[in-house]
């Protein structure tokens, strides 16, 4: 099953653009699989939000415990949002990129922000070594998992294209399978992204009303993911009507909304 899985998630990268919406538990993670999504991402915000911890907070322990539960509730290939490896050096990715692999997992992405605001990105020299580790763990452990290379360069204070685009055809050339920068949303740069990458994959970031699937897949992305954006409207959704409980004493918010029978026959 497990092999039937990874092999799908390549083959969804081969040709067209596909959809990798990003759960944050158990349930959000079954009921997309329901909606009919081919394969889902995890989010290391969503996850976080959902231990009452801000992002880039969770231990690497608690990270593959939530790889291991995500993957076994689904019948599709999940893609592990790993962050940075949760370690600095090399050896440390290797060490750490190996056990994912054995989680259940299709694919898994590195990214090279430090979460320093002085130093926001790792040494480029370090950042290419880094994903080279990565890619020796995977072949040496689970040679079907994908390997998806991040540069954070536009959420992290640095959006010079010319540098992502640097850092993400060094990524590939040290075995990223696919690419990834999210933060970027000018079309055009995308594109740029896209045509100096290819024939890799482009994974985009889409977060808000910025864009549509039709005109990314027009410009040649493949992969199209959400990030935290679902689990912060869901919270965003939660936190609203529990306010106006608490503010007005009506209940408004509350009104319209699906039953939980409904969720009750989903999941069961």
């Amino acid at each position: 099953m497990l092999a039937t899985q990874r092999q799908i998630f390549r083959q969804l990268h081969e040709s067209g653009c596909f959809l990798i919406p990003n759960p944050w538990d158990v349930g959000s993670a079954r009921l997309l699989q329901h909606m009919g999504f081919k394969a889902l991402a995890t989010t290391s915000s969503g996850f976080a939000w959902s231990r009452g911890m801000p992002d880039n907070s969770v231990t690497l322990p608690m990270v593959l415990d939530h790889l291991r539960d995500i993957s076994a509730a689904v019948n599709v290939p999940v893609n592990a949002d790993f962050e940075g490896a949760f370690a600095i050096d090399p050896a440390g990715v290797f060490t750490n990129v190996a056990a994912a692999t054995g989680t259940g997992i299709s694919g898994i992405s590195i990214e090279d922000s430090t979460g320093q605001a002085e130093h926001p990105l790792f040494d480029f020299a370090l950042s290419v070594e880094r994903m080279r580790a990565a890619r020796n763990a995977v072949d040496k452990n689970a040679p079907d998992v994908l390997l998806t290379g991040r540069s954070e360069g536009f959420i992290a204070n640095r959006p010079d294209l010319s540098e992502t685009v640097r850092r993400l055809v060094a990524y590939a050339e040290a075995g990223a399978d696919c690419l990834y920068a999210p933060g970027i949303k000018s079309l055009d740069d995308i594109a740029t992204v896209v045509r100096e990458l290819s024939p890799k994959p482009i994974n985009v970031l889409v977060n808000s009303n910025f864009t549509t699937v039709s005109a990314l897949t027009d410009i040649g992305v493949r992969r199209i993911s959400v990030g935290g954006a679902l689990a912060r409207t869901a919270y965003s959704a939660f936190a609203s009507a529990a306010q106006e409980i608490a503010d007005l004493g009506t209940f408004d918010k509350l009104a319209g909304k699906t039953r939980t029978t409904d969720f009750d026959s989903l999941f069961g």
